[in-house]
């Protein structure tokens, strides 16, 4: 049975809280320990297949992988105050190494691979790793960005001449009687860094707390469940499935391709995956693909999917080849370091984002910083009155993110139903003014999105001297498709008699939306390629 979240809410101050955390483990074992004496447990069950690379190792082989990776590290001198780098695809033993930094109580902090050198520099300057792991394809750039570091490299695959390879480190002898470390600072320790979206500049270093948040929601799984996720360690969905694949025993598939939407499919299908977390872009790209409508998914039990929206077209397309109603669309952000929201309810409440996981309360916020009440939009705050050590080096944003209540503003607006159920309607910066008039992006996109023709879509503002933001879009259009910038223009003009809610500064059509590291459609990028092609500074 899927996992149906219960809520409650408090009239008078406005807040609505999720269900009390049930602790199915020790509430004083961190993350590592859980997984260290769950592996253990469960000797001989298959642990990880790799799609790509064709290895199988059972949670026994894994366990040794960890253990080993992680004695090198103790070998090495490495403190519970050290940071370990990594910047990889999801290799055969990167989730060894994830492993090895738990066993260890170090945090890794995490990168995306598409990161260019400067950002590179940037991030690793902050965090100062003291290892790190990557593979051989960015090995020249990640040395060169750590240059002033004094850094070890070792490489996860293709390995250059020059540089440490996984396999010898993986010939490290065990310590005898292993055990994982004891938490020094106890669970408000941090167990990894990630990066935030970067859609405004440099990425920040998220914190995220070694907390039994992280699998909210994710109780369901069992030993038989088979998850698939295509990101990687440094997208907190990456983050989340290898964690729960430690906790809760499960078979987990890996490959370190880039995502193809054929490939998934014949993933999902082949290995007969029972749980599987996808980005929307991700989602698009697989209701377009041709091998979609012969696939079979009759064995998925859970298909979450979040970060931001889904054309309905998309959503239901994809619940018809499900042979469950396992479609959930999912909310939370990295600084949260877990699902906030999980909605079950498809057909009661389209494109609600859910009710509260439990451990968590939500308030919405106006603009003077009042509580506001069911049904009225405002800033989406969460609390889980729980330590956050924040943006690593970085307390001025860390302040603006959390108040000295812990209530964390995510700087999304939205707003809560009768019954509970969380609507996110757009980000508060986004925000645009036509003459004056006040709009979202989200307002004409929702439009755009119906139309048949339409695979994605992207909206923002352009500035007019006289009007201010005139809205203008982006759009991909499905496979064999003739749509026209011209057609997109005046199906929103039939859809609307809002001035302000026109495409005033025209669309146009792209092969792809620019987006972030992470895989979330980046406003101001498409903006930008928007304008070089129009030729507008």
């Amino acid at each position: 049975m899927p996992y149906t979240p219960v809520n409650s809410y408090d009239g008078d101050l406005k807040i609505w809280s999720g269900e009390s955390v049930s602790h199915y483990f020790d509430p004083h074992l961190s993350i590592g320990q859980i997984i260290f004496q769950e592996m253990r447990r469960h000797p001989q069950l298959v642990g990880q297949i790799s799609a790509t690379e064709n290895t199988v190792l059972t949670r026994q082989e894994l366990h040794a992988n960890s253990m080993k990776v992680a004695t090198y590290m103790r070998f090495l001198g490495l403190l519970q105050s050290d940071v370990v780098g990594l910047i990889g695809r999801n290799t055969t033993h990167m989730p060894a190494v994830a492993y090895a930094c738990l066993f260890n109580g170090i945090a890794f902090h995490s990168l995306n691979i598409t990161y260019d050198q400067s950002t590179i520099e940037k991030l690793f300057n902050i965090t100062k790793p003291r290892l790190i792991f990557c593979d051989g394809d960015e090995f020249e750039k990640v040395r060169a960005a750590t240059a002033s570091l004094d850094v070890k490299i070792i490489t996860m695959r293709n390995h250059p001449a020059d540089s440490i390879s996984i396999d010898e480190v993986l010939a490290t002898p065990i310590e005898e009687n292993f055990q994982p470390a004891r938490l020094e600072q106890g669970n408000d320790q941090t167990l990894a860094i990630l990066c935030s979206s970067g859609t405004t500049g440099t990425p920040k270093a998220v914190t995220i707390t070694n907390s039994r948040q992280i699998l909210a929601a994710n109780h369901q799984l069992t030993t038989a469940d088979i998850q698939y996720s295509h990101n990687t360690l440094d997208w907190i969905t990456g983050l989340l499935t290898t964690v729960t694949s430690g906790v809760f025993s499960t078979t987990r598939i890996i490959a370190d391709n880039a995502f193809d939407p054929a490939f998934a499919l014949r993933v999902i299908e082949e290995y007969k995956v029972t749980w599987t977390i996808q980005s929307p872009s991700s989602m698009v790209m697989i209701a377009s693909s041709p091998e979609f409508e012969n696939s079979d998914l009759s064995a998925l039990r859970c298909f979450q999917f979040g970060g931001s929206r889904v054309a309905m077209e998309v959503q239901q397309s994809i619940r018809s080849r499900l042979s469950s109603d396992c479609l959930q669309f999912i909310y939370g952000f990295t600084e949260l370091g877990a699902l906030a929201s999980v909605n079950c309810h498809f057909d009661e409440k389209p494109n609600s984002v859910g009710r509260l996981v439990s451990g968590l309360k939500l308030k919405i916020v106006s603009e003077d910083g009042q509580s506001l009440g069911r049904g009225v939009m405002g800033e989406v705050c969460i609390s889980n009155n729980q330590y956050w050590a924040g943006y690593y080096g970085n307390q001025l944003e860390t302040r603006n993110l959390r108040d000295s209540q812990r209530w964390y503003q995510s700087g999304d607006l939205g707003y809560m139903d009768q019954n509970g159920f969380l609507y996110i309607v757009d980000r508060k910066k986004d925000m645009l003014k036509y003459m004056g008039t006040m709009y979202y992006p989200h307002d004409i996109e929702f439009v755009i999105s119906e139309m048949p023709d339409v695979a994605d879509v992207c909206v923002f503002g352009v500035w007019d001297q006289i009007n201010g933001d005139e809205a203008a879009a982006a759009v991909v259009k499905k496979p064999g498709s003739d749509l026209s910038a011209e057609d997109v223009v005046e199906y929103v003009s039939m859809r609307t008699d809002s001035k302000f809610k026109q495409l005033n500064a025209g669309a146009i059509i792209v092969e792809d939306l620019e987006r972030s590291a992470n895989g979330k459609t980046n406003r101001m990028a498409n903006k930008a390629h928007y304008l070089q092609v129009k030729g507008r500074s």
